[in-house]
């Protein structure tokens, strides 16, 4: 009976005990000669069925192929652009063509050259994705689409990109993975990264090892064995019976282990936005007063504290709190309910009768309540979402606000959104790995569900996505993030964050961040002497 067969017959414990005996099995050149030089890493699992990056749903499994797949940009501690396969670049003065020079003698995992045209192909294929009708996952890379119009290659050395956004961002979305041109839709295709598949079985196991002529230099960690878990249940329950060196979850189960002498608890940035979306629209909602009230009505620091143990991130604007791109001056969230009861005041609502501490107001000569709908979707093995929304509604009712919370699938809150018919939404995005939010502000843009207008902000995207220097990008992304916070179009909250829990500190990164959370256990032996 074929190996995988035989794992799926047996409890996850004994396939552990089976997947130890397959180590042994494999080649000495696979296998790490000193333990220290090895990590056996647990992480959930469920549903990816091959390596190949550009349809990977999963966000931990994610952290996997980064090692193993590299782009011609990749992106520093700081979040600012760096060469990677692509040694330099140059652009036009117009700033629509760029040139990207690879370095010479590149290779990918099974010998094979790394060319232009491998670049070439990688692009068309999450191009194609996109276009394809037939494929419901476009993949992680799909916002490529909207900085590429052309891309060819001029030799085996050089890449000729065309953009119709000419702006600093561009580079960012070239952090896109490579493959070779004739496996761009395999299953395992070999990529150029530090850390190649020695052995994948879908939902048991995955054995990484070091890549012997990456292009960076040797790697510290030789060998990465990691364990899939249906779970987070039993992927924590596997790192504290010490199955396993380290776990990489996004779990909230995660904050109560705190760091000490023998163990670590390192948290990691995901790209999960949470906000509140309000719906301009809805005659409660349309003036901004309201909306501000809302705001400063809402305790975040106690929602972050205690519904999500410390395992979010608060941001005042769109942007993550510690880059270069977040404006500190923009304004702050702060919790003032009796400055929001006077805003409600100066908007009209004013307290009910004795009877009633709702809100009323006489609109076109009838009184209505300050009454919201207000929709919340379910997270999978949890309810984090459903209590904040529940959190919430108490905080608003403080200041005479109900709010009729109704918890609902992702797909009906997507498509009452869509239709305008809610009045607040908590509302998650998965934000691009270029900074640039106009997707969520500009008018008629496709998740501008609050239906806020603004052609100052338009004005404001249009001049950003001309920008073709970090200075002038920073500076309208400032202008962009204070006008977000004087108009109040929705609330953003917090940035969800992850957790490593580990007995071996494997990095030194300074920004652990989705998805490259493990970059740091391929730091080259060259670059920790430097």
């Amino acid at each position: 009976m074929p190996m995988p067969c035989i794992m799926r017959m047996m409890p996850r414990v004994k396939r552990l005990f089976l997947l130890l005996a397959v180590l042994a099995l494999l080649p000495v050149t696979a296998l790490a000669t000193n333990p220290e030089d090895s990590l056996l890493l647990g992480m959930t699992s469920v549903t990816t069925q091959r390596l190949n990056p550009f349809t990977s749903t999963e966000r931990e499994f994610m952290s996997l192929t980064a090692l193993m797949y590299e782009g011609l940009v990749q992106i520093d501690d700081d979040y600012n652009p760096k060469p990677c396969l692509a040694e330099r670049w140059e652009t036009s003065s117009d700033g629509r063509t760029w040139y990207f020079y690879l370095r010479e003698g590149l290779t990918f995992h099974d010998g094979t050259p790394l060319t232009a045209g491998d670049v070439v192909a990688s692009a068309h294929e999450i191009l194609r994705l996109v276009e394809d009708t037939s494929v419901a996952n476009k993949g992680p890379y799909a916002s490529l689409r909207y900085f590429i119009s052309d891309i060819q290659s001029n030799d085996n050395l050089t890449v000729v990109v065309r953009t119709s956004r000419p702006n600093y961002a561009f580079l960012y979305a070239m952090t896109f993975p490579v493959l070779p041109q004739a496996q761009v839709q395999a299953d395992n295709p070999p990529g150029t990264g530090p850390y190649m598949a020695d052995a994948f079985v879908p939902k048991d196991y995955m054995l990484l090892s070091a890549n012997p002529v990456w292009w960076n230099g040797s790697v510290t960690v030789g060998q990465i064995m990691t364990i899939f878990h249906v779970a987070n249940r039993d992927l924590v329950s596997s790192y504290e019976y010490s199955r396993v060196d380290a776990i990489l979850t996004r779990s909230l189960t995660a904050a109560q282990y705190r760091s000490g002498m023998n163990s670590f608890n390192l948290t990691f940035r995901t790209r999960q936005l949470e906000t509140l979306m309000m719906n301009n629209r809805a005659v409660e909602l349309s003036d901004v007063l309201v909306r501000k009230a809302i705001r400063h009505a809402i305790n975040l620091n106690a929602i972050t504290s205690t519904t999500y143990m410390d395992m979010a991130a608060r941001t005042d604007t769109l942007m993550p709190v510690g880059s270069w791109m977040y404006n500190d001056n923009a304004g702050h969230h702060e919790y003032n309910p009796e400055l929001a009861r006077e805003m409600l005041d100066a908007a009209g609502w004013i307290d009910g009768d004795d009877e009633d501490t709702i809100r009323e107001k006489m609109i076109d000569g009838k009184k209505r309540n300050l009454v919201l709908r207000f929709f919340v979707y379910e997270e999978q093995e949890n309810s984090v979402r459903l209590s904040t929304a529940h959190q919430i509604a108490g905080m608003l009712s403080d200041v005479g606000i109900q709010a009729n919370v109704r918890a609902m699938s992702f797909t009906e809150a997507r498509d009452a959104m869509k239709a305008g018919s809610f009045d607040l939404c908590l509302a998650a995005f998965q934000m691009d790995v270029a900074p640039d939010p106009g997707f969520l502000l500009m008018r008629g843009n496709t998740a501008n569900y609050a239906r806020y207008q603004s052609a100052e902000m338009d004005d404001l995207f249009t001049r950003l996505r001309a920008a073709q220097s970090r200075e002038e990008y920073q500076m309208l992304l400032y202008q962009i993030q204070s006008r977000f916070f004087e108009d109040c179009p929705f609330m953003s909250l917090y940035y969800r964050s992850g957790a490593v829990l580990t007995r071996k500190m494997f990095t030194n990164a300074r920004d652990m961040r989705e998805p490259e959370v493990l970059r740091g256990v391929a730091e080259s032996r060259r670059s920790a002497r430097e």
